[in-house]
């Protein structure tokens, strides 16, 4: 019996593994990107902590805000309780590669009937006491169980990764709230102080209609211009709240406990180190969790094609066993067992080729997923090349305008003062340059945006070099 398990083990330890090997599969990956021409590359202390990513627009109260956001934000914590589950899961899977030992005590006291014939033990009550130790193994000889533990621990990777980029998303929008917030509070402190101008201007009307200088009409038309200002100026709030809300729910507080107060807009805008476009597929995490989904989804190929063969188990139980507490553990009381039991399925009416098909199916699908993965995280990257480049062209002509605009309202108001013009000429330039200023910071606010979505798009400050150590 002991040369028989030996030849049981011996033969678990040149066991295969069925199905096929995992290999990358292969993705459409293109040799620079598009909109790079002529990008300069970030100089080395930009590469500086990349893991804080928000860093490089240096503002203090961006940083402590992303910050937060691990311990507060609920669709975090939603994906760290999933990667703590597929650590369980693997950690159940790679159980299953091992013997298991149970152990169990028991007492029974039993009365047989007295009309048996031939019976000796007829009418007498009669205990049995027990104690056992027993073990089960199921001997891996084709790999099921590993290709299990394979999925498994793919499937941690891909949660790990998950993870991250639920962090990154979570930290890209609330650096693009943020920043829309303050180029908003830019834009009211922008309208106030135009206000503030406009009613200069009004009591300079006034003072020229009570002077009999200028006509009725200008005191109107100034006084239309001011409240219009100040309309403008209250409507900023309404956008600017719902973005301060939107903040608190992504670092966990209630709207009603967070606020933010006006502060002046002082953001200088960032280089952003770009790489090759193939080390996208290491940067990106949702990349990444494509790609060991489909790892997973080819080990349980494995699975499905191991129930085509036998299944062997090892097991075996010793113990005592007696009717009297006093010879329970003695010898004469003493039982044991040992021996394989070899299963195998001789008709399932196709169940284990329909078994193998949906896996098959799905890591077809799962290669697609992670195949359009790839394609997205390109465009993604292209998008905010484009909306970065164009925009910095875009607000190099609009500081021009801004600057034609000021010079302009100048020469207006002089040109009014000397009675050359009439005031709704004052009027048109005043509001050409509102227009403008308010267009330039938007502009601004646009390009802070594209430039923290580009920096999502490129993975944020994540490798996918950390999912090499997610499931330790």
């Amino acid at each position: 019996m002991r040369r028989g398990a030996a030849g049981i083990l011996a033969l678990a330890l040149v066991s295969c593994a069925v199905g096929p090997d995992y290999l990358r599969p292969d993705a459409a990956v293109s040799d620079a990107y598009k909109e790079a021409t002529g990008w300069k590359v970030a100089e080395p202390q930009d590469e500086s902590n990349r893991g804080n990513w928000w860093e490089i627009f240096g503002d203090p109260q961006l940083s402590a805000l992303i910050e937060s956001i691990d311990i507060s934000n609920q669709n975090v914590r939603l994906a760290e309780a999933q990667f703590r589950q597929a650590q369980a899961l693997a950690a159940q899977s790679r159980a299953a590669l091992f013997p298991t030992l149970d152990a169990n005590a028991s007492i029974t006291r039993s009365r047989s009937p007295t009309g048996l014939v031939g019976g000796t033990t007829a009418g007498r009550i009669i205990s049995n006491r027990s104690v056992a130790l027993s073990s089960s193994w199921e001997l891996d000889l084709w790999g099921g169980l590993r290709r299990t533990l394979e999925s498994s621990a793919a499937g941690v990777q891909a949660s790990a990764a998950d993870l991250a980029a639920a962090r990154l998303s979570a930290q890209a929008e609330l650096a693009s709230n943020y920043f829309q917030l303050r180029v908003l509070d830019a834009q009211k402190r922008l309208i106030d102080d135009t206000a503030t101008a406009f009613d200069k201007s009004l009591e300079l009307t006034r003072n020229r209609y009570a002077a009999g200088v200028a006509a009725k009409v200008d005191v109107v038309q100034a006084e239309t211009q001011l409240k219009s200002t100040q309309a403008q100026a209250i409507d900023t709030g309404v956008q600017r709240a719902q973005l301060e809300h939107a903040i608190a729910i992504l670092i966990g507080k209630p709207p009603s406990e967070f606020s933010l107060a006006p502060v002046p807009l002082a953001v200088t805008m960032p280089r952003v180190p770009l790489g090759l476009p193939s080390e996208l597929l290491e940067r990106r995490p949702d990349v990444a969790a494509a790609e060991r989904r489909a790892a997973a989804a080819n080990a349980r190929i494995g699975v499905a094609k191991a129930a085509y063969f036998p299944s062997l188990t090892l097991s075996g139980n010793t113990g005592f066993r007696s009717a009297a507490a006093t010879d329970l553990f003695t010898v004469p009381s003493r039982f044991w067992s040992i021996g394989p039991a070899l299963a195998q399925s001789i008709f399932d009416a196709g169940l284990r080729r329909a078994q193998t098909e949906q896996a098959l199916a799905a890591y077809d699908a799962t290669v697609a997923e992670y195949r359009q993965a790839v394609l997205a995280g390109f465009q993604e990257v292209e998008d905010n090349l484009a909306a970065l480049r164009i925009l910095g062209e875009e607000a190099e002509v609009q500081e021009a305008a801004v600057r034609a605009a000021r010079e302009s309202v100048l020469l207006t108001i002089n040109q009014y003062k000397a009675g050359i013009v009439s005031y709704i000429n004052v009027v048109t330039v005043q509001t050409t340059q509102l227009n403008n200023e308010r267009t330039a910071m938007g502009i601004l606010g646009r390009r802070l945006v594209a430039a923290v979505t580009l920096v999502k798009a490129l993975g944020g400050g994540w490798s996918a070099a950390e999912i090499a150590a997610a499931n330790h």
